[in-house]
């Protein structure tokens, strides 16, 4: 482990984390939320600027956390995916004399015994390889003649296994902080989580891997048009170089570049998401990292479309495939459920499907859950990322004091086998959403949906037979139901939820923080005068400013109340 690397890396997150408990947890506290709302912005993007700088030093893993945080452009702030933004194309390049000197002891052997060209300069500086451009000679088939062949070659930076390990122990280091937080704790296996992180980094390193992947990957796919996969030339490739066909072409955020190519946005963010569709739900054989440098536009001329939107055939090129993912056969059970709950706006089914991927605490409230995912529904289903992006705050605030308790509790919890697929769903919505503002997740989901529910009626045999005894459970179960339930109404153990009875705590809540502020404030200030006339000046003073320190939280809850 490089000791000076890790302090860096740790000292840097106490900060940051300091800063956040500080200005968004404390502050708000003792009445000062106005101020630290009204600085927001800049705070963000003073955060976004010093961890972007952090990354492109020192590379590895802060790389990687970067570029991840850069796509969640449906969920972070401008002020931060602005700002790592440019963590894509800005990853320092190693030096060729380097770079060559890792490909020579692995091939052993010069590289010009290998390619009849290699380009010095780096086609593209990822967080643990370096690609560059290079020729090579093949037979053409059938003869002895060579032909030339364009391929790329990735090779892996100089000592990345010591920066891997640096970055995971410093990462270990911050998450054993975070799982001090008794939230965090209930949610997440933090450890589990790194443990899996540093496993995948690990599986990256070891390009034999990554050239399987990608096989796997365009076999999948043989039969879907519009995705391209480089071909790997297995004869130039090892654990630490990988060869394969050129494929680069418009990178998928170049929102100029495909616009002037005659290619539909709103094309490219549907073909985006239906071949992510196809991998998760069909194939349980996913890529995992989905950033914009592993996304490629490549229009096709002279294959005119007959549509007037789209008037050029282009193909979806995925490149990269280190982080590869697998959906497990009761994930994905869960997730069939899921999608066709959200294509149908089944509430009941779910939350059935979030039991069945194990994402709730074993104390959540079902009937809770179900009643905020049916208004969810009801008020944002059909909505498309502008709209949804657009909500006004009166409107979530209404929503959030609708179900304060639910959002109190927060019943979710974030199992081991779901954090990449999380990881690749969060950077695909916002990818999507950066292509095409306007794109309409409901749109696309819910043909999706009904697609499966078919496919379910068609071999689903036993899938009906079980629905069918479930409902002969409820309905013998529910004499006895009924009975219970008059049971517990003559013992007056009956609880009834109301949502304003639920408001009319919280008031009652406030009323009473603002009484215990008061009396706080009255006594402080009391004590402190009386030191002060007894010539007490020190303890006065430290009063007197603890005083002042809470009449802001008085002031402020008193204002909330009206």
């Amino acid at each position: 482990m490089i000791r000076a690397r890790y302090r860096r890396i740790v000292f840097f997150f106490a900060r940051l984390l300091f800063s956040l408990v500080y200005w968004e947890l404390f502050l708000p506290r003792i009445g000062f939320r106005g101020w630290a709302a009204r600085n927001r912005s800049s705070r963000l993007r003073g955060w976004a600027i010093a961890y972007r700088k952090l990354a492109v030093r020192m590379g590895g893993v802060l790389i990687k956390v970067g570029q991840f945080l850069s796509s969640r452009v449906d969920v972070l702030p401008p002020e931060f995916t602005d700002e790592l933004k440019g963590l894509q194309d800005e990853v320092p390049p190693e030096t060729f004399a380097d770079i060559r000197r890792a490909a020579e002891a692995e091939y052993q052997s010069g590289l010009e015994t290998k390619f009849s060209y290699f380009d010095e300069k780096p086609l593209a500086a990822a967080s643990l390889g370096q690609v560059h451009r290079a020729r090579l000679l093949r037979p053409r088939t059938g003869s002895s003649a060579q032909v030339d062949f364009d391929v790329v070659v990735k090779i892996l930076r100089p000592n990345i296994e010591a920066l891997i390990d640096t970055d995971m122990a410093a990462l270990r280091t911050v998450g054993a902080w975070l799982d001090r937080y008794p939230p965090i704790r209930r949610r997440a296996d933090v450890h589990a989580l790194l443990a899996e992180f540093s496993e995948i980094l690990y599986e990256e390193t070891d390009y034999l891997s990554e050239g399987r992947n990608a096989e796997t990957f365009a076999a999948n796919f043989q039969d879907y048009p519009g995705v391209r996969v480089p071909r790997v030339i297995w004869t130039h490739t090892t654990r630490r170089v990988l060869v394969l066909e050129d494929v680069f072409a418009i990178k998928i955020t170049d929102y100029n570049a495909i616009t002037d190519a005659g290619i539909s946005r709103k094309k490219v963010a549907a073909r985006l998401l239906d071949t992510y569709l196809k991998q998760i739900f069909e194939d349980g054989f996913f890529h995992a990292d989905p950033h914009p440098g592993n996304l490629f536009i490549h229009p096709l001329p002279g294959r005119a479309a007959t549509t007037t939107e789209n008037n050029i055939e282009w193909e979806l090129t995925f490149v990269d495939f280190g982080m590869a993912g697998r959906v497990p056969e009761n994930l994905r059970i869960g997730l069939r459920e899921m999608m066709i709950g959200v294509g149908t706006r089944d509430a009941k089914r779910v939350v059935l499907a979030y039991q069945q991927m194990n994402l709730l605490l074993p104390e959540a409230d079902l009937a809770l859950i179900e009643r905020a995912t049916s208004h969810v529904f009801d008020r944002y289903w059909g909505k498309n990322m502008s709209e949804l992006t657009s909500i006004s705050f009166d409107e979530i605030h209404e929503l959030t004091q609708e179900f304060r308790e639910l959002l109190y509790d927060l019943p979710f919890q974030v199992p081991q086998n779901v954090i990449f697929l999380g990881r690749c769903v969060g950077i695909l919505s916002g990818m999507c959403t950066g292509i095409d503002p306007q794109f309409n997740l409901w749109e696309h989901l819910a043909p999706y949906a009904r697609k499966m529910m078919v496919e379910e009626a068609k071999t689903g045999r036993e899938a009906w037979l079980n629905e069918i005894e479930k409902l002969a459970r409820t309905l013998i179960a529910l004499p006895l139901r009924t009975d219970q339930m008059l049971s517990r109404m003559e013992r007056g153990d009956l609880i009834v939820r109301n949502p304003e009875l639920v408001q009319q705590v919280s008031r009652l809540e406030s009323s009473f923080r603002q009484l215990v502020l008061g009396i706080v404030f009255a006594a402080l200030l009391l004590g402190g005068v009386q030191l002060f006339l007894s010539d007490e000046w020190i303890l006065a003073a430290i009063l007197l400013i603890f005083a002042i320190l809470v009449l802001p939280g008085v002031i402020n809850n008193r204002r909330r109340k009206r």
